[in-house]
């Protein structure tokens, strides 16, 4: 049974981590084989059309975004990796930045096409049927999901043993911060989401990267 005060403080953490990581979170890059295949792949789904950005961070992914949708909006809990983006878009880009913790937001709107940069890993394993009932809310009938993430977790993050989803991260400053991260397999995901009523592919690249494409293929349970 999950600690909830105690799940409480770790996403609190893990949204004060990325808080303070911000100004260097571009510095932050995994150096590691495989990263250029996601950009590639985000191509070929082409993610026309209205598009929702969860978790946008500094933009890295944003304007890429825009280069295929009619216009963003872009949603992270921090401000300061909001401020980031919003200087990393061209002046007049129909983007609209939101600030707000994913895990007490609801969408105003439906979408064509939900992204997801690097996020998924960061849900708790708990959390993760609400959360993807989230994005069914935010889409069209016929809208897809595209999402890139990775697995990657060092033995030095392992503070709780390799079979916990929790990892300890430091800025660079030095200052610990726990936060989640699930090292999903791509078969394992795959699975997870058809159980919940998507049919979405989920891809491995050359290195500890990967990337999933698709949409409902029924509605969830919780909406029938």
């Amino acid at each position: 049974m999950t600690n909830r005060p105690a799940r409480q403080r770790l996403l609190s953490e893990q949204r004060a981590y990325y808080r303070a990581l911000a100004p260097d979170y571009l510095d932050q890059r995994l150096d590691l084989p495989g990263g250029g295949e996601l950009a590639a792949a985000l191509d070929a789904f082409r993610p026309v059309g209205r598009v929702l950005e969860l978790a946008c961070g500094p933009g890295t992914w944003t304007a890429h975004l825009l280069r295929h949708a009619d216009e963003v909006t872009a949603v992270d809990a921090s401000r300061e990796m909001l401020a980031i983006a919003a200087g990393r878009v061209p002046d007049g880009a129909p983007v609209r930045f939101v600030e707000a913790d994913l895990f007490d937001w609801a969408p105003d709107r439906r979408y064509d096409a939900v992204f997801m940069g690097f996020w998924l890993s960061h849900v708790p394993e708990e959390r993760f049927a609400s959360f993807w009932s989230l994005v069914a809310a935010a889409l069209t009938p016929q809208g897809r999901v595209f999402f890139v993430d990775d697995g990657h977790r060092t033995p030095e993050e392992l503070v709780e043993g390799p079979a916990s989803s929790t990892v300890r991260r430091r800025t660079p400053d030095g200052t610990a911060y726990r936060i989640v991260k699930v090292p999903y397999e791509p078969a394992e995901l795959e699975g997870r989401l058809r159980a919940l009523g998507w049919a979405v592919a989920v891809r491995a690249t050359g290195g500890p990267f990967f990337w999933g494409a698709g949409r409902r293929s029924r509605r969830p349970a919780a909406e029938r």
